[in-house]
């Protein structure tokens, strides 16, 4: 109740929550939302400018641009949220696993993690594409495969310091199972710490998915997606910019609303840094974030 009333007092987080919310239902409901079929070649219409009809205009090739921006809200952040989810649970599962057992079991997984992070993300992500070959599916696999190695070294870390307690080594000593100390007593403390990194990972992979796109890497035409708007407008940048604007605002839009969700959402988690932002807001200090250093898109 303290987190909701937190955030519910975080204008700025509400309407990032909602801005959001609307963006994934719209990609749910797409086909019920999207005015026209997104692709729909009709050269009569080729860069037509928008009307009531075509409310954001026609592109190179008469298709309506707001539904190819409607449809593309699937690959550029509900795909990413499945692959987020996937990423989340096998970094969480071995994060956990070495930050409670330790020992050889540590050691292995963290030298592990430890290959694969020492290559640059965009690096590594270009080989996995150069052997899979080109493709969204492709990418969200090359994303898959590198980035549980942050998010394990991350969640183990917050793992060590929550096994220490003095509740948990009592659990150890009344023999109580591994498996059940694990459930009960470190997941539950350690979900605020997985809600963050999680939330402030999400803009970053937006940006690498359109970003791959845009290099011709992820989704192929005729498929909808942001960055691929954008490649496609990019000829006609100069002529034509609204169909830049479009795609080019959508992507700013979500990804400023995840990181704004997620300063707010670790303010609300963190006790120190609610009590310091309380604070600040009866006295009207100029408030300074406080956050923790967050990763660059690995």
């Amino acid at each position: 109740m303290k987190i909701l009333k937190s955030l519910s007092e975080d204008m700025l987080a509400i309407i990032s929550l909602v801005v959001i919310v609307v963006t994934i239902v719209a990609g749910i409901f797409a086909p019920l939302l999207a005015p026209h079929d997104p692709e729909e070649v009709n050269m009569g219409l080729r860069y037509a400018t928008p009307s009531w009809e075509y409310l954001f205009g026609n592109d190179q090739l008469g298709r309506c641009v707001l539904s190819r921006l409607i449809y593309g809200i699937r690959p550029s952040i509900l795909w990413v949220l499945v692959a987020l989810l996937i990423i989340v649970l096998i970094g969480t599962i071995l994060g956990l696993i070495a930050g409670y057992f330790r020992g050889r079991v540590d050691a292995f997984i963290m030298r592990f993690c430890d290959i694969m992070l020492s290559f640059p993300g965009y690096v590594m992500a270009l080989a996995v594409v150069g052997i899979l070959g080109v493709g969204f599916k492709n990418i969200l696999i090359a994303f898959i495969l590198i980035k549980w190695a942050w998010f394990a070294r991350v969640i183990r870390t917050s793992v060590m310091q929550y096994s220490e307690l003095n509740y948990v080594k009592f659990s150890k000593a009344s023999g109580i199972s591994d498996i059940q100390i694990i459930c009960k007593h470190i997941v539950p403390v350690a979900l605020p710490d997985i809600a963050v990194i999680s939330s402030s990972s999400i803009g970053s992979m937006i940006l690498q998915i359109s970003g791959f796109s845009f290099l011709g890497l992820g989704v192929q035409a005729p498929n909808a997606e942001w960055g691929m708007m954008l490649n496609e407008a990019r000829k006609i940048m100069f002529s034509k910019p609204e169909l830049m604007l479009a795609p080019g605002l959508a992507i700013i839009t979500l990804v400023s609303a995840f990181n704004f969700l997620s300063d707010a959402l670790q303010i609300a988690l963190d006790p120190k840094l609610r009590a310091s932002n309380n604070h600040v807001r009866e006295n009207g200090i100029p408030f300074k974030d406080k956050f923790k250093e967050k990763e660059v898109a690995k």
